[in-house]
């Protein structure tokens, strides 16, 4: 097999160990998405009933499509560009057009960061006084409506410089040094402090009531369509899969590696910490729902509203209220960080190996200029604004887009699928083989275009947030079709003259690779 010369994957670097990486590919997976938006689709689609068709798109879409991601990046030993060239030099725009979506991913991710630093020491004296939701929306961010705004939040500024910061600095370090060492730390870290958090919600008065709402079974859901959507969705956004990320990670792991058996472990992580915020956010929204009176429905929250303005009021009204604050933010900065940490990884690895740069400067090179964009636009008055509606259109019209486009691509046009399984099966303690193939070439694809089907119609009947058609127009559909228009035209771009292109395998070998997905 045809493989990058040693001296340049030294260069690129490489994850010290196999535990090393499944920390690193947890801390990708692992992210606000986990905290603030499963419990509410499980609440929203079905309740207990949900896990039914969760956990058959995790079993049918989402493992089979992390270990195609796998293959991809262990086999070619290359950032998402470079995997998906020397897989076949025709699909190189499916590496940058993910390159794009992790840019743009990168931007408005750190201000969500800066918000949970910020609150993180917020809970301590409780800033937000009687009214969470006033405070966060006008005292805080000093949102004034729709439209755009130069107004800088001094407030935001300074902790998304931090977090900045802090980022560029892992990644300087390097691949193990960096992001793996940074992993072996944070991730055990989040585990026992959203654990804490767990418990002492679980302990909440009203608590109990919460979990039931949250688990009490409506099986009728199971018949509607949009819940098995919801599932499907629910799995591409939560494991970081289908833009380039463990394609990338997967390229620094060493070659006997069992690729299959780890993405197993990687998978089951991600859910189990999902479970667990279920069951910590619902236990926290029970105690809030008894407090006040009111049925657990009519403060049930996701996202912004649930990190931001819900869970200040639990806080202002739980017994250790600021213990909960701590844990509770301090988990969403360290979730965001080794995910933001993986996400901007993508775009460097990509500029390294087609200009063949040092760490350093491709840092330097992609570092500066994302965190500019991010300083200028989410540090303003309308910062919130302009993230909301990126995160929604590149979310659903650029994730879920290129990875229906790249399942379709490798299993129909270029029918890599029986290599890259073979390629698996050598290490990996499953085998891949026929029933891979069918999963990741018809179910997978299939079920990701109904859900991008029905966003895209409901977003054409409803314009989305009710914000005006230019801000749609621009930061929504334009940000989408930006990051496709600059996959095809950096495709163009020549590679530096060191890189090698050549796929790997060659002709006799692509029949073993064959056989052995058999």
């Amino acid at each position: 097999m045809t493989t990058s010369p040693p001296d340049q994957q030294e260069r690129r670097g490489a994850f010290s160990s196999r535990r090393v990486f499944i920390l690193a590919a947890i801390g990708s997976a692992v992210g606000l998405g986990n905290i603030w938006r499963f419990p509410y689709v499980a609440y929203e689609n079905g309740g207990g009933a949900f896990v039914v068709p969760y956990l058959v798109a995790l079993l049918t879409a989402g493992i089979p499509f992390l270990f195609l991601d796998y293959a991809l990046g262990h086999r070619h030993r290359g950032s998402a560009p470079l995997s998906f060239a020397r897989q076949s030099r025709a699909t190189e725009a499916l590496g940058w057009w993910q390159v794009g979506i992790c840019f743009m991913i990168a931007i408005y991710y750190a201000a969500v960061i800066a918000y949970a630093v910020r609150y993180t020491f917020f809970s301590v004296g409780q800033s937000w006084g009687d009214d969470p939701e006033g405070y966060f929306f006008e005292e805080f961010l000093r949102v004034e409506g729709s439209g755009i705004t130069t107004e800088v939040v001094v407030g935001v500024l300074v902790p998304l410089l931090i977090v900045w910061a802090a980022v560029l600095l892992i990644m300087g370090l390097g691949v193990q040094n960096g992001i793996g060492a940074s992993s072996v730390v944070f991730i055990p870290l989040l585990v026992v402090a959203f654990a804490v958090l767990v418990v002492r919600s679980l302990f909440l008065p009203g608590a109990a009531a919460g979990l039931d709402q949250l688990f009490t079974p409506d099986w009728g859901a199971l018949t509607n369509a949009s819940v098995w959507a919801a599932a499907f969705g629910q799995i591409f956004f939560s494991l970081s899969i289908g833009f380039g990320i463990m394609i990338t990670y997967a390229s620094y792991v060493g070659r006997r590696t069992d690729m299959t058996g780890s993405g197993f472990v990687v998978g089951f992580a991600n859910s189990g910490f999902e479970l667990l915020a279920g069951i910590g956010v619902f236990a926290a929204l029970g105690f809030m729902a008894q407090a006040n009176g009111v049925a657990v429905d009519e403060v049930v929250a996701d996202g912004i509203g649930l990190a931001f303005v819900a869970f200040p009021a639990i806080i202002s009204e739980a017994p250790g209220g600021a213990l909960i604050g701590v844990l509770f933010f301090g988990s969403l900065v360290i979730a965001g960080l080794t995910s933001l940490v993986s996400v901007l990884e993508v775009v460097v690895s990509a500029v390294r190996d087609k200009l063949e740069l040092s760490r350093l400067t491709a840092v330097a090179v992609v570092g500066g200029p994302a965190a500019l964009v991010s300083l200028v636009l989410f540090s303003t008055t309308s910062g919130l604004s302009v993230l909301d509606i990126v995160d929604y259109f590149i979310n659903r019209f650029g994730i879920l887009l290129v990875a229906v486009v790249s399942m379709v691509v490798l299993a129909w046009f270029v029918r890599a699928l029986p290599g890259l399984a073979g390629h698996l099966n050598r290490h990996g303690s499953i085998r891949l083989g026929r029933v891979w193939m069918a999963l990741v070439a018809v179910v997978a694809p299939l079920a990701l275009a109904f859900v991008l089907a029905r966003d895209f119609l409901d977003t054409l009947d409803k314009p989305y947030g009710g914000y005006p058609g230019w801000m749609l127009g621009v930061f929504g559909w334009g940000a989408a079709g930006l990051v496709l228009v600059l996959g095809l035209v950096l495709a163009r771009l020549p590679w530096h003259r060191s890189v090698d292109l050549t796929p790997a395998g060659s002709t006799s070998h692509a029949a073993n690779d064959e056989e052995e997905a058999r």
